[in-house]
């Protein structure tokens, strides 16, 4: 089966018929393109829609996620915004593997496309050149045989006439024969041509429009292959995915799964436990004697007045019952507005936080106080002088904040104590450095029992910074350069203004060369050219398995 043999004559027909199988290569292009804009657009949405519903920072509905039911939404939330990920892979993958390379093929196709009918139609024209000379010398013979015959007529008739004289005839005879020899050269020119023509047009219809179609043929089945593969590779692209999505409803399913409603209950109650005892019985108030009506001590309005002198933290609050509707207004500092189980959680949220601030200031202090020590007995590395000031500036500040978690403690210590009774071991909570600095933030009971109500620390500062003599001088002249031993995460940012030492940025990573050797100082590089010390305490050591400990925390 070939068109070559089969479709000789079909030459415009075939240049229709590649045509359309090219518009019908373009038209799959046009739609695997605008199902990728569906899919990006899709995704898009479904992230929009995800992001829309999405908790709010620092917000109320935040809080709300704390429950399972939330939770399980949440994780719906984000196992959407992965199901959109998918479609934007889906897009991706259609747009290089398939709308890219046919766009390319299909200019490919047009090119080849081009060429095999400019050959054929370049054969067309050949041999149509051919007919019309042989069209041209057949009709040349037969005008010249005409005219030798009219001449060879004449010739007769003027031989046949006496009246002629001789040189008439003669003429006559000489114009017959050269007639003749025009039919003649006319007649071998003729055959000639015809025999021309007659082997390219053989070789027209049985040699070269046959492999000129036959190009063409299995240009258009390669063509036609390209669509199927190209069907094949957009259905597998969509399969491709699948798993994945699976893995992303699975994910929803489990979430679902995890919803725990006697859990969520009980953090409800934790969530908006007032600490009140529910109110007695109101007693029966006899209108049907002659005394004065008297109220009973367990009456609605007793509750409010005799209630009302519980003081909280040194101010008055009244007994907020569930019917009674609470004043709006400025929240007191000692969260006195509240009920006592919120209360107390709202105060030891508050002492943590300021522990966190004390502890965070106690590590610069200590940072500081190692440094000057270096100075001291380096005063080629600075001036230990220069850092009073910050020393002394970071010691108010941790003051500052020990007296503001001691009033607050000894709130949350009042509290305590007005609440049921509660495990000596959650009362403690509220101290943070019980085991770590036990004379940094004393307990609130303590506190108050002191006489003038001040805060003594106990430790010095001499105490609480101890600095090993080390050889640093001969270490830091020592120009030769140091092998990493492993590298460090700076936790704060240091200015590193005097000789010898490195500014760090927070969350920076560098290299450690040389570890804390008891003097407070760790020798880290940066750079080839850029290395100095930094306060041991202002980062985060990662030593290499070679090295003693493999991380260290300081």
């Amino acid at each position: 089966m070939s068109w070559g043999t089969e479709l000789w004559d079909q030459f415009d027909n075939l240049e229709k018929h590649t045509q359309g199988g090219i518009d019908t290569l373009e038209k799959y292009i046009k739609f695997v393109k605008e199902r990728t804009e569906i899919e990006l657009s899709y995704a898009k949405q479904l992230r929009n829609l995800s992001k829309k519903y999405q908790p709010k920072k620092n917000s109320k509905e935040e809080e709300e996620y704390r429950y399972t039911a939330c939770k399980a939404f949440l994780s719906t939330l984000n196992e959407m915004n992965d199901y959109a990920g998918q479609h934007e892979v889906i897009s991706e993958n259609m747009t290089s593997q398939i709308t890219m390379e046919l766009a390319r093929y299909v200019q490919e196709l047009k090119q080849e496309r081009k060429s095999h009918f400019h050959d054929g139609r370049k054969a067309q024209q050949h041999i149509e050149t051919c007919w019309k000379q042989l069209e041209s010398s057949k009709r040349r013979f037969e005008r010249d045989c005409k005219e030798a015959d009219r001449a060879q007529q004449y010739f007769e008739k003027m031989d046949a006439d006496i009246n002629v004289t001789k040189a008439d005839v003669e003429k006559a005879r000489q114009q017959a024969q050269m007639r003749h020899q025009m039919a003649e050269d006319s007649k071998a020119d003729y055959s000639s041509i015809l025999q021309k023509f007659n082997h390219e047009q053989h070789e027209y219809y049985h040699t070269h429009i046959p492999n000129i179609f036959q190009k063409i043929q299995e240009m258009e089945e390669r063509r036609i292959v390209r669509i199927g593969e190209s069907v094949k590779t957009y259905a597998e692209l969509d399969r491709q995915v699948i798993p994945i999505i699976g893995k992303c409803l699975d994910g929803i399913v489990k979430a679902a799964e995890s919803i725990d409603p006697k859990n969520d209950s009980q953090l409800a109650i934790e969530a908006y436990k007032s600490g009140f005892e529910p109110p007695g019985d109101i007693e029966f108030e006899d209108y049907t004697q002659p005394m004065k009506r008297t109220v009973s001590d367990n009456s609605l309005s007793n509750s409010r007045e005799g209630k009302s002198e519980l003081k909280f933290g040194g101010k008055s609050k009244g007994k907020l019952w569930p019917f009674i509707k609470k004043n709006k207004g400025a929240t007191p500092e000692d969260f006195s507005n509240l009920p006592p189980e919120q209360r107390r959680k709202k105060l030891q949220q508050k002492v943590d936080e300021l522990n966190k601030e004390i502890q965070k200031e106690m590590d610069q202090r200590d940072a500081i106080t190692k440094m000057k020590d270096v100075y001291l007995k380096n005063p080629q590395m600075g001036d230990p002088a220069s850092l009073d000031h910050k020393l002394a500036e970071v010691s108010q500040n941790i003051e500052k904040l020990r007296l503001e978690a001691q009033k607050f403690e000894a709130w949350l210590a009042e509290v305590e104590g007005r609440l049921p009774a509660r495990s000596e071991q959650a009362r403690r909570q509220s101290g943070m450095y019980d085991v770590q600095n036990p004379p940094a933030i004393n307990s609130c009971a303590q506190d108050r029992e002191s006489p003038d109500g001040s805060y003594t620390e106990e430790r010095s500062q001499e105490s609480e910074v101890k600095v090993l003599a080390t050889d640093f001088d001969d270490e830091f002249d020592d120009e030769e350069s140091l092998p990493a031993i492993g590298t460090c995460k700076a936790l704060y940012t240091f200015e590193g203004q005097n000789e010898g030492t490195i500014s760090v940025v927070e969350g920076e990573t560098l290299y450690v060369i040389e570890e804390d050797k008891g003097d407070g100082w760790t020798r880290i590089r940066r750079s080839e050219d850029e290395e100095g010390y930094v306060p041991t305490s202002y980062v985060e050591v990662y030593l290499d398995k070679n090295a003693k400990g493999a991380k260290t925390y300081i």
